[in-house]
């Protein structure tokens, strides 16, 4: 029964008049059911407490494994010696060389797919002949796995940076140009209408109506294939690489110091947590107007 059916049978018996002496009246229909939506918000004490819970829980269990013993030390340490490791790294000045190193990695290999893949993704989307001509071959090359052109980069570039910062490109740049151009044609047509109406020009149509309205998306673009930024500069500072984290976690690998290894991806984490907040701030920031 839809909802208007008890409306109109509630205005029916209105109608028909009060009942008839010695007949009982009809029972009162029941009132409708609340209607309970699928996400809810919480305020915002509750959503820090879930994030606490979130961080230390996992903690709490790893700690809980560690100090029972159920797990040899040598696979899996205690935070305790994750710290202690993390503390005679920084020492002996090991973990903030490497921390740079790959930082720089970062910087340059996903720095340079975001100034390749942004505009070609924002032409994707804006004009038609580019959509295409560039998506089918960037659909084939997003599949084939960047780290099998490692033997290949090492041919072309040798082992130094330009071949790692090379897998870095192509790691990111064919996803983050895809993402890009779905977010650009997303922009209603409407505001496209309505700014031909005015009598922009293309130009101005998509500086001014385009780009800022696909931003916040691109950011988001961004957040989500710098965490895939991450990997690759590990996986290309396994192979032929005197510094970096990934270099480190091999050092340490050889000689069984899952201390040190558990340390490296500790700070893996916070750093990508890192810039994923700052993006995520940065987002907020230019895109005020969605929210």
């Amino acid at each position: 029964m839809s909802r208007a059916e008890p409306m109109v049978a509630e205005e029916g018996r209105q109608a028909a008049g009060p009942p008839a002496p010695g007949v009982p009246p009809e029972p009162p229909l029941p009132p409708p059911a609340r209607i309970r939506l699928l996400t809810t918000s919480v305020s915002p004490r509750t959503a820090w407490i879930l994030r606490a819970v979130s961080i230390l829980g996992p903690l709490a269990a790893w700690w809980a494994l560690s100090a029972t013993g159920v797990v040899d030390p040598t696979f899996l340490p205690s935070p305790s010696a994750v710290w202690s490791a993390a503390v005679d790294m920084a020492g002996t000045g090991d973990l903030p060389s490497d921390l740079l190193a790959s930082l720089g990695r970062i910087g340059a290999g996903f720095g340079l797919a975001v100034l390749i893949s942004v505009p070609v993704g924002f032409a994707m989307g804006t004009l038609g002949w580019a959509q295409p001509l560039l998506e089918p071959v960037i659909g084939i090359l997003r599949y084939l796995p960047a780290s099998a052109f490692i033997p290949l980069l090492i041919i072309w570039l040798g082992i130094r940076e330009p071949s790692k910062i090379a897998l870095l490109v192509l790691g990111v740049v064919f996803f983050n140009t895809l993402m890009t151009a779905d977010v650009v044609r997303q922009v209603p047509h409407r505001l496209l209408e309505v700014s031909a109406t005015l009598g922009a020009s293309r130009l101005r149509v998509a500086s001014r109506v385009v780009l800022p309205h696909a931003l916040p998306g691109i950011i988001d673009a961004m957040r989500v294939n710098a965490a895939a930024a991450w990997n690759f500069v590990v996986v290309a500072e396994l192979v032929a690489a005197t510094s970096g984290l990934g270099y480190r976690i091999t050092r340490a690998q050889r000689f069984l110091q899952t201390d040190r290894i558990f340390a490296i991806l500790v700070v893996i984490g916070l750093i990508g947590l890192t810039i994923d907040v700052a993006l995520r701030l940065l987002r907020t920031r230019v895109g005020r107007w969605t929210r």
